[in-house]
């Protein structure tokens, strides 16, 4: 043992303590292989900053050659009711676009939220071991599916179901487009809130039993408060994935810009424009096309205003146990 820490051994390299005091060798080959890793570690982090850092230029930069335009300026960009850039007659209001992405992102959290939280306590606390193993695989199996499978099947099965059930509901319609989407984030909110749920320590449990608590009582009013932070960034994640969404917009919701509230009419949200503008039959620095970026900044925006939401929340009720 001491053979291998001589100090007089050429092939070890010293490392000392952040006090200064402790000093230990590391024969050669460790070394190498030790700094390797953490060589590689940071440049994947450097790189990971550099990419965000590039996307945001880029979106910076095409969205001030959209608004340098003669005909478009940000506040009709903000206020206008109308979104046509790709017709004779143009108009550049984003908010048609805002209020499709809205709706079909609140219809699918308002199906995935509630379920997602119920599976997740009964997956944590309630279902046994075996059953537990069997139905967390099955339900994230929906996680595996890609997003065109699910916007073919909100067109070809959810539509001409609640056509049946709903009269004068359209082909391409925001409804079945946020029932769809609500299915598809349904294993991110469950997964996600389990794992907050799961991390919270036993002996909460058996503090909140051995005070005369039942099952119900000590999941709703100890276990579930105590993982709030954790389920709230799930809630608030599965939101961004919402509002991201691309395929299943695009394929069952349409792509008619109109500005409307109703559920049951044919809208466009944001990503689906994306799709509109990214098939090629557009010239690439014209008007049509840098409005492209100026609503992936609008998107952008969004999503990071969700994030930093999320962060603000688990660093104020982030619960810490020893």
């Amino acid at each position: 043992m001491d053979s291998d820490f001589n100090t007089t051994d050429r092939t070890a390299r010293e490392f000392q303590g952040k006090t200064g005091k402790q000093k230990f060798r590391l024969p050669f080959r460790q070394y190498f292989a030790e700094r390797s890793i953490k060589s590689v570690l940071f440049a994947s982090g450097i790189l990971s900053i550099f990419v965000t850092v590039g996307i945001v230029v880029i979106l910076l930069w095409e969205s001030s050659r959209f608004f340098g335009f003669e005909d478009v300026t940000l506040v009709k960009f903000l206020t206008d009711t109308q979104w046509t850039p790709l017709f004779a007659d143009k108009h550049f209001g984003i908010l048609p676009l805002l209020v499709g992405t809205l709706m079909v992102a609140i219809i699918a959290l308002i199906v995935a939220l509630p379920l997602g939280l119920l599976s997740a306590i009964y997956l944590s606390e309630y279902a046994p071991k075996r059953i537990r193993s069997i139905l967390k695989p099955i339900l994230e199996i929906l996680a595996g599916i890609p997003t065109v499978v699910y916007g073919y099947f909100a067109l070809v099965t959810v539509t001409p179901f609640l056509q049946k059930v709903i009269p004068g509901l359209g082909v391409f319609n925001a409804l079945s487009a946020g029932l769809v989407m609500g299915i598809m984030i349904l294993p991110m909110v469950s997964s996600l809130s389990e794992d907050a749920i799961r991390v919270v320590p036993t002996s909460l449990r058996h503090a909140s039993f051995g005070l005369g608590a039942t099952k119900f009582e000590t999941t709703t009013r100890v276990v579930v408060p105590a993982s709030l932070s954790g389920i709230v960034s799930a809630f608030i994640l599965a939101a961004s994935r919402a509002i991201g969404e691309t395929m299943i917009v695009t394929i069952a919701a349409g792509m008619n810009p109109t500005l409307t509230f109703s559920p049951l009419r044919s809208i466009e949200t944001m990503t689906a424009y994306i799709v509109q503008v990214s098939l090629g039959d557009t010239p690439v620095g014209t008007l049509e096309y840098q409005s492209l970026f100026a609503v992936g900044m609008a998107l952008f925006i969004m999503t990071l205003f969700f994030n930093i939401i999320s962060n603000l929340i688990v660093k104020k009720y982030r619960e810490v146990y020893q």
